[in-house]
């Protein structure tokens, strides 16, 4: 069975230090591994939340094993207030933003320009398909979103030429090798990567979402609680960083755990190469 490996995990746990009587708030529940090492290593509870309602029989599984000491809610993170409505405070919340591999993997998830599926993109509970976008924005809005989510610097080449060729695109596979045609590669970086990040970005909204659990998570923290951060690209890395930065700058009850992110492994990276690009941050309330 294929399964989702998480990322700098011994890492985030001892960041974490879970403890009995904790609560923790795990808003990217994907394939359950954070969730189930906080509940193995104290006497505590997990709430967790995923937008993405095919993880809810994984859920399941360890709602038999912790009755009592888990739940899950079928909620995208930012709505982290209405789900911890009922705790006083937390003792920890936990993000990984990666894309999961069930999702990556799922052709019909339209996440990856390496397997031919329906432009979707969508993590789940999204107004849009990244193919309502490439249909009905302009190229010039194209060429924006491109170009702002993706830092793609041949952004409106690539714009230009979907809006050209939308006729040709059906699948995630044309949608890939129209850009292609467009831009040379260079490198190991295939020449669809930038504009695919860009328009799941964009269709998840996952930059906003991320600055409103992060606003909103500092309101639910006891004192000695924590937010620890696990991203995987720079404009996720950069507003989780200025945020913290802000943070312990402008209130002196909050403190840096990590002044510099920390990376994987050379040995974790051998083992799972999605890990490569992954940064940890983590700040604390002081006591």
């Amino acid at each position: 069975m294929l399964q989702h490996v998480p990322v700098l995990l011994k890492e985030v746990l001892n960041m974490l230090s879970p403890k009995d009587g904790g609560v923790y708030f795990d808003g990217t529940f994907g394939g359950g591994g954070y969730t189930q090492a906080i509940l193995e290593a104290a006497n505590c509870r997990v709430i967790a939340s995923d937008r993405d309602s095919s993880v809810k029989k994984i859920a399941d599984e360890i709602k038999q094993k912790y009755p009592t000491r888990f739940d899950f809610y079928n909620a995208k993170f930012s709505d982290i207030k209405l789900i911890c409505d009922s705790e006083k405070k937390l003792d920890g919340v936990v993000l990984d933003l990666g894309v999961s591999t069930f999702q990556l993997t799922d052709p019909t998830r339209g996440f990856s320009f390496n397997l031919s599926g329906p432009i979707d993109m969508g993590m789940g509970l999204c107004e849009q398909t990244a193919l309502d976008i490439i249909q009905q924005y302009s190229k010039r809005d194209l060429a924006n979103i491109i170009y702002e989510f993706g830092e793609e610097h041949f952004s409106r080449r690539i714009a230009e030429n979907i809006k050209q060729n939308l006729g040709k695109i059906h699948n995630t596979e044309d949608l890939a090798n129209v850009i292609r045609s467009c831009v040379r590669r260079t490198g190991k970086i295939d020449p669809a990567t930038k504009t695919f990040q860009a328009l799941r970005i964009f269709v998840n909204k996952e930059l906003d979402e991320l600055k409103k659990v992060l606003h909103d998570s500092v309101d639910l923290l006891k004192p000695g609680g924590k937010i620890i951060v696990v991203s995987f690209h720079s404009l996720e890395d950069r507003i989780v960083k200025f945020f913290f930065r802000e943070l312990a700058q402008n209130d002196s009850n909050f403190t840096l755990i990590t002044k510099k992110p920390i990376i994987p492994s050379a040995e974790e990276v051998t083992v799972n190469q999605k890990s490569r690009s992954a940064k940890l941050r983590g700040i604390s309330v002081l006591h």
